[in-house]
């Protein structure tokens, strides 16, 4: 079963939204999505000073299957970026709750996110773990 954290929030595209405050966020890619991708080997993500738009593509993970967008849940500007995943994607499908992809500020849109209860319930979870 995949893991589903109860203090973030999380996109129907499955990316887990961390609010730090009411503007600013950590974004990264669900239990669910690293599993699905397989072995990650390479991610390509935005630059501090970047806008995101909600909905939008930011970055993209590559994995031993496929390469996948990843869309922002909130529209703001990077603050940060996690420029150890650079160098060692794998750790997302090691930690993807501690592997955040962005950091956004000043977020004035966020997509329709969904809580954990309704996560578990989209992605056909009965439970948590």
């Amino acid at each position: 079963m995949d893991k589903i954290l109860e203090d973030l929030f999380y996109a129907k595209t499955h990316e887990w939204v961390k609010f730090i405050s009411d503007t600013t966020a950590r974004v990264g890619i669900t239990d669910f999505a690293q599993q699905e991708l397989g072995d990650l080997v390479f991610i390509n993500l935005p630059v501090a000073g970047d806008t995101l738009t909600a909905g939008e593509a930011f970055g993209d993970v590559e994995s031993v299957k496929a390469v996948s967008d990843i869309l922002s849940p909130v529209t703001g500007t990077v603050a940060a970026v996690n420029g150890e995943l650079l160098d060692r994607p794998e750790q997302i499908n090691e930690d993807p709750y501690g592997s955040w992809f962005v950091e956004v500020a000043n977020i004035t849109e966020k997509s329709a996110l969904m809580t954990p209860a309704e996560y578990r319930e989209f992605c056909g979870r009965k439970e948590a773990h």
